[in-house]
């Protein structure tokens, strides 16, 4: 009997962990981004502060989808690649086996991460327009309205696409991740 409750203690340390780990990364992210992109948006036109929301309206929903493929995805579609040692397929069965933790900072960190700055960004663009074409009304409702629903709506269009596509999706993502790495030779 005590070695499943030390098992379940392990665990349990082991989420604790994690939650705290998730928590500080996403407050860490979310104070450099914010800092970064409102910064940064505060001395753009229009044009560029709009192309930065949209871009970060993008890699959220990127994210989600890369959240969702890892899984459903099945380890199974990797494991002939593992074998004939193909780039990127051992990394692959990786993720998949981590899908809660890969799935929590792809889609919780940093697919939040980007609805949140998406939210502060967008609040920017709408003061510029307002000031600089001197509206008399204040567009941060429709602002708010167009950034939510270019996020649900792409979020759930590539729902699809990760349901249709998950094992493509985590292998390009491994590919991408693995630009990254450095690989022991």
């Amino acid at each position: 009997m005590k070695s499943k409750d030390s098992k379940k203690d392990k665990e349990n340390d082991s989420s604790s962990k994690w939650l705290i780990t998730v928590s500080l990364l996403s407050f860490s992210l979310s104070i450099v981004f914010s800092f970064l992109t409102t910064t940064i948006v505060n001395n753009l036109s229009v044009p560029l502060a709009i192309l930065i929301l949209i871009l970060v309206i993008a890699i959220g929903i990127i994210f989600d989808m890369i959240s969702m493929s890892v899984t459903i995805a099945e380890e199974k579609n990797f494991h002939a690649k593992a074998s004939k040692k193909i780039d990127g397929a051992k990394t692959s069965i990786k993720l998949i086996r981590n899908a809660p933790k890969v799935s929590s900072i792809c889609a919780d960190v940093v697919g939040d991460v980007c609805g949140i700055l998406s939210g502060g960004i967008g609040t920017i663009v709408a003061m510029k327009i307002t000031s600089s074409y001197g509206l008399e009304f204040d567009l941060q409702v429709i602002i708010s309205a167009i950034v939510a629903a270019l996020t649900i709506g792409g979020k759930a269009k590539c729902k699809l696409i990760a349901q249709e596509y998950s094992s493509q999706i985590v292998d390009k993502f491994t590919k991408i991740l693995n630009l990254f790495t450095f690989k022991k030779k």
